[in-house]
């Protein structure tokens, strides 16, 4: 079934169709050229930017050190190090032509004593599910390789306006995963197989896989994944992350290519508690075409960097779900993390809370899936994109099932068939139980024992969490000893209690001091990165 793209270079427009349209758009889409940039930049010794605090670029850039501009060019140089080059971690899709003219804006308000807040100047990376002007929005999927969206976003907006820079979007497993059953973390047919910077081996996890390993690995200061059960915290867990899933309506989610308006939200994805903290900053605010967000007023324009403290776990009361079976490794890291929480002054309390979910098995993914995907291809795409409905896009599938269906579109093809209208009772019936059990289960558990917050280790709060639209953070805990891979612990709170999570997350973090960059923990991985061929065979590079 041939197609008809449209691939931009400085500007231009080429229309192809076909297999040449596909094979170009991927290579366009790479982040080998970038737009706007010279071919060369010097490192500076001012920073690592692998392993910065967006509080220490903040503290760079208003000390004028570095100016937005040359810190959006270390990072592109970044990029373009390891993205498509050994280690090839293949994490970002495409490049915001429009990164320097954003990071010009940021330094001009700087220099005008503007403040714009913690995240002026910052680079980020957003997932490929997110509307961006002039980029194509693909969610991993060949058939929408051409779709450019109408606009940016709301959170894309938010983000702006708070003088972030965008860089560009980073890969993901295909249609946030709800493709098909059995499909790598991190595979799409349009981007290919991301890679875990912390063990190429394992993978990266969730479907914000490539925010994941693109922020682990360096390529920005923060990122932008996206969860409907999962995807947030699961990638930051394997990836060795700080991650916020935020209470469903924090965030706009219009313009995002959806799961589920049930359960989908954007959030932050860092290296850091505060990094992530800056940015959920950037991203809050009521959105008329979002009904979700009406709830959230009263927290829209909240610095959630002013809720990071040292000593927020004094006198916290900690629920502890017990995590089930966990390797001696994990189990090592678990009692760790429990005991620098005492340490830092919480009580800890067994809870046992059902994360079972719906018996039978719940039909509001497969329902919602159909229903949100038609409504963002009818209002977010260009009026001549050939793709307008579910149907449109499963017959792209079924007509091209040696590129799009190594994995099949099981889940894809469960959706199209749906018939919305018969289906409606049984929906909002299996909604309203998954909401009111998942709520149910944790209101009662923290209430009983008047906790603050349920601990869960790795992202095993995420399904629960998911059901009832509450928000987690994730942080770092550590790596297996006997394979350096990553831990993490997820902190679980009622609805908008994001500033408390945070704060907690933020006094363990900074107490422990477990988080270290891949390339201390897996430096095989990255032994060649910058070697020049003159001296690659001193380095055991390949020629």
């Amino acid at each position: 079934m041939p197609t008809t793209s449209i691939l931009r270079r400085g500007g231009m427009r080429t229309a192809l169709t076909g297999t040449a349209a596909a094979a170009a758009l991927v290579a366009a889409l790479t982040a080998s050229a970038v737009p706007g940039r010279a071919s060369s930049h010097v490192d500076t010794p001012l920073v690592d930017i692998t392993t910065a605090t967006v509080q220490q670029l903040e503290s760079l850039l208003d000390a004028g050190k570095i100016d937005a501009v040359d810190l959006a060019e270390l990072y592109l140089d970044r990029i373009e190090a390891i993205n498509a080059d050994a280690p090839a971690i293949n994490a970002v899709q495409a490049i915001n032509p429009d990164w320097k003219r954003e990071a010009k804006d940021a330094d001009h308000a700087r220099k005008k004593g503007i403040d714009l807040g913690p995240m002026m100047g910052i680079p980020v990376l957003i997932k490929d599910n997110i509307d961006l002007n002039g980029v194509p929005t693909t969610a991993g999927s060949l058939a929408l390789a051409g779709n450019y969206p109408v606009d940016d976003a709301p959170l894309v907006k938010q983000l702006k306006k708070s003088g972030a820079v965008i860089l560009g979007k980073t890969k993901l497993s295909e249609f946030a995963n709800f493709l098909t059953s059995g499909m790598p973390s991190g595979y799409s047919s349009l981007g290919g197989q991301v890679l875990n910077p912390y063990d190429t081996s394992v993978t990266p996890s969730g479907s914000s896989s490539g925010t994941g390993a693109g922020i682990a690995s360096g390529m920005a200061a923060v990122g932008i994944g996206t969860e409907t059960s999962g995807s947030i915290l699961s990638p930051s867990n394997a990836n060795s992350l700080a991650g916020i899933k935020p209470t469903v309506g924090l965030v706009s989610r219009t313009g995002i290519i959806p799961i589920s308006a049930s359960q989908d939200t954007a959030g932050p994805m860092g290296r850091h508690v505060y990094d992530v903290a800056a940015e959920l900053t950037a991203m809050t605010g009521v959105d008329p075409a979002d009904p979700a967000t009406a709830s959230s007023a009263p927290y829209a324009g909240t610095d959630y960097t002013k809720a990071l403290s040292t000593t927020a776990l004094q006198g916290a009361r900690i629920g502890v779900q017990d995590p089930g079976v966990l390797s001696p490794d994990q189990d090592a890291l678990w009692q760790q993390a429990k005991a620098e929480l005492v340490a830092q002054g919480a009580t800890l309390v067994p809870v046992a809370l059902d994360t079972s979910g719906t018996p039978g098995g719940s039909s509001v993914l497969t329902y919602e899936f159909k229903r949100d995907l038609n409504s963002y291809l009818q209002t977010r795409t260009a009026p001549g994109f050939a793709f307008k409905d579910i149907s449109s896009v499963a017959d792209f599938y079924r007509a091209n099932p040696m590129t799009t269906q190594k994995f099949g579109a099981t889940q894809l093809f469960a959706s199209e068939a749906v018939d919305l209208a018969a289906a409606k009772a049984k929906h909002d019936a299996d909604r309203a139980s998954d909401l009111a059990t998942s709520k149910g289960y944790i209101d009662a558990a923290m209430a009983a024992s008047h906790l603050d917050s349920i601990l869960f280790a790795g992202s095993s709060s995420a399904g629960i969490g998911a059901r009832a639209g509450y928000p987690t953070v994730i942080v770092p805990a550590g790596y297996q000893a006997s394979t350096r891979r990553p831990f993490g612990i997820g902190f679980l709170g009622a609805a908008y209690h994001e500033a408390q999570l945070l704060g907690f997350a933020y006094d363990y973090e900074q107490a422990s001091m477990l988080w270290k960059p891949p390339a201390q923990v897996n430096p095989a991985a990255f032994r060649c990165v910058g070697v020049t061929p003159k001296h690659a065979a001193a380095e055991s590079c390949a020629p």
